[in-house]
């Protein structure tokens, strides 16, 4: 299998799953954005970990690593939807809350993807 095959089979089972975790915990209703501040945190410590473990660990052809990288977490991640809702908590006055969603979207985003690393180098 190609790479952008394994990229595009890789990006729908990421989308699925995404959009399971979006329909069961919606914003539509609430008054944050939890279900996808929860996916883009974990799927950043899923790249930290997967990067390494793919390139230190094992062996893996590189269309399957795309597929995993680029495609499941790529469908995964939700940075379009995290933008439109931090859109929308402004356009709600929620500045506060705006404010908290990127700081907390961009550092725990980050300390995932570091945690992710450490515990595939170990």
């Amino acid at each position: 299998m190609g790479a952008y095959a394994a990229v595009a089979i890789g990006g729908v089972i990421g989308c699925w799953a995404r959009y399971a975790l979006s329909a069961r915990f919606p914003f539509v209703g609430t008054d944050f954005p939890s279900a996808t501040l929860a996916i883009n945190v974990a799927g950043s410590f899923l790249i930290g970990l997967l990067f390494v473990l793919f390139a230190e660990k094992f062996a893996m052809a590189p269309a399957l690593r795309a597929g995993v990288l680029s495609g499941a977490l790529g469908g995964f991640t939700t940075f379009s939807t995290f933008s439109m809702e931090t859109l929308i908590l402004l356009q709600r006055g929620a500045v506060a809350k705006a404010v908290l969603y990127v700081a907390a979207s961009v550092l725990l985003g980050l300390a995932a993807a570091y945690a992710g690393v450490l515990l595939a180098r170990q």
